[in-house]
C-alpha cells in the first residue's frame, strides 16, 4: 500500500487580543488631584501664616490707633472696632481667642490707644481701664457746623478743652486715606467731621474724640458714593466743598439739588465762574453778618467766591449725607442764579435780568438794592 502521508492540519491562531485604551482621562484626573492637594496645601499654609501673623504681630506695621469702648459693646463689637482701625486683620479670630482667653471679662469701658504692633495678649492687657465708671455726655452736632462750633460744642459739653482738641484736628495724622496730603492747619479737618449724635465721655481722650467723627464719616461714605466720586471728575474734597456750599446755602431739602445745579452750570461756565456764594464770604468773617455789604465782597482771601472763580481751597461747613449726595446729583437746570425770597426760600434765575427782579422785589431782604 501506498504510505499514507499525514497532511498536517493548519495551526489554530489564538485570537488576537483588543489593547485596551489608554485610560488618558485618569491620568488627568490623578494630575488634577495632585494639583489641587498641593493648591490646597500652599492656600492653608498661606492662611495659617497670615492668621499666625494676625495673633502675634510678626510683621505687622507700626502705627497707632484710637480705640473707645463703651458698656455696651461684646467681644463681637471690640473685634469690628479693632478691625476698622487696621489693627486685627481677622475679627473672628481674634473673637475665638477672647472665646478661649476670656478676654472680655478683661477688657473694660474706656478710650484707649493701641498699637499695630500688638499681639491680641498685648491688645486685651492695653484695653484694661483702671479707672472706674466714667460719665457719659450725648453730643448732637447738625448739618452745617463748622469745626470751629464742633469743638466749642464739644468743649462746652466737657468732651475736652477746645485746645487740646484743635492741636488733635491741626496736627494728628490720622490713619485714614481720605486725609492724606491735608496739610496741617485748623481748616484741615473741614467737610469730614460728620455731623449725628455721639456719646463721650467726660474727659475723653481728645483724639479718641475726633477719630468718633471721622470713623462715622468713613463708614458713611460708602464704596457706592466713592465710586461716584470717581466718577464725576471732581476729587472728594471737591465734592465736599460743593456739598458744604450746599448745606450752608439751602433753605430746605427741596433746594439742595437746584443749588446743586447753579454750581456746577458755573464752575462749566465759560464766562460766569465766579460763584458768588454768600457763605463762602461768611466763613472768613470774624462774626456772621445777616446781609454782606459790598466792602465784604471785596475781602482779599481764596475763599472770597466773589472775588476768586472755581471753588475755595476746602469745605467751609461739614455737610450731612444729602448734601453730599446732591453735590453728586445735581438738577438738570440752565439755573445760573439764585436770590432769597421773603418768604424764606430762594428763587432762581437763568438770567442776570431775572435775578435782579426778584431781588427788587424782596426789599425785606435786600434792602431795596
Amino acid at each position: 500500500m501506498p504510505e499514507q502521508r499525514k497532511i498536517p492540519q493548519p495551526k489554530s491562531e489564538e485570537p488576537k487580543r483588543k489593547k485596551a485604551p489608554v485610560r488618558k482621562s485618569g491620568c488627568l484626573s490623578a494630575i488634577l488631584y495632585f494639583l489641587f492637594v498641593i493648591g490646597a496645601s500652599a492656600f492653608l499654609a498661606g492662611m495659617g501664616w497670615l492668621c499666625a501673623d494676625d495673633v502675634l504681630a510678626l510683621t505687622k506695621e507700626d502705627f497707632t490707633a484710637p480705640i473707645e469702648i463703651t458698656e455696651d459693646d461684646d467681644i463681637a463689637a471690640i473685634a469690628d472696632k479693632l478691625h476698622e482701625a487696621g489693627i486685627v486683620r481677622y475679627p473672628f479670630l481674634f473673637r475665638l481667642y477672647a472665646k478661649f482667653s476670656n478676654a472680655e471679662e478683661k477688657i473694660n469701658p474706656g478710650s484707649y490707644e493701641v498699637k499695630g504692633t500688638m499681639d491680641y495678649r498685648a491688645l486685651v492687657s492695653a484695653m484694661r481701664s483702671t479707672s472706674s465708671y466714667r460719665a457719659v455726655v450725648s453730643v448732637t452736632i447738625p448739618e452745617g457746623f463748622t469745626v470751629e462750633q464742633i469743638l466749642l460744642r464739644l468743649s462746652d459739653h466737657g468732651v475736652n478743652t477746645y485746645e487740646n482738641l484743635l492741636d488733635v484736628c491741626e496736627n494728628y495724622d490720622f490713619e485714614y486715606s481720605f486725609l492724606e496730603g491735608l496739610p496741617a492747619g485748623k481748616n484741615r479737618l473741614e467737610g469730614y467731621l460728620f455731623p449725628d449724635t455721639y456719646n463721650f465721655y467726660v474727659n475723653e481722650n481728645p483724639v479718641s474724640a475726633i477719630n468718633k467723627l471721622l470713623a462715622n464719616f468713613n463708614r458713611k461714605m460708602t464704596q457706592s458714593l466713592r465710586d461716584k466720586i470717581d466718577q464725576s471728575g471732581y476729587s472728594m474734597r471737591e465734592i465736599l466743598t460743593i456739598a458744604s456750599l450746599i448745606e450752608k446755602e439751602a433753605a430746605n431739602n427741596d433746594e439742595r439739588g437746584k443749588i446743586s445745579s447753579v454750581i456746577h452750570n458755573r464752575l462749566n461756565s465759560k464766562n460766569l465762574r465766579l460763584l458768588q456764594i454768600d457763605a463762602t464770604i461768611q466763613y472768613v468773617l470774624p462774626e456772621r453778618k445777616g446781609l454782606l455789604t459790598r466792602e465784604d465782597t471785596l475781602i482779599d482771601s481764596p475763599y472770597n467766591t466773589y472775588k476768586y472763580e472755581g471753588l475755595p481751597p476746602g469745605p467751609i461747613c461739614n455737610p450731612g449725607i444729602a448734601s453730599i449726595k446732591a453735590a453728586l446729583n445735581p438738577d438738570d437746570t440752565k439755573f445760573y442764579y439764585y436770590a432769597l425770597t421773603e418768604e424764606g426760600v430762594h428763587a432762581f434765575s437763568r438770567t442776570a435780568e431775572e435775578h435782579q427782579k426778584v431781588i427788587e422785589a424782596n426789599p425785606g431782604v435786600y434792602g431795596g438794592r
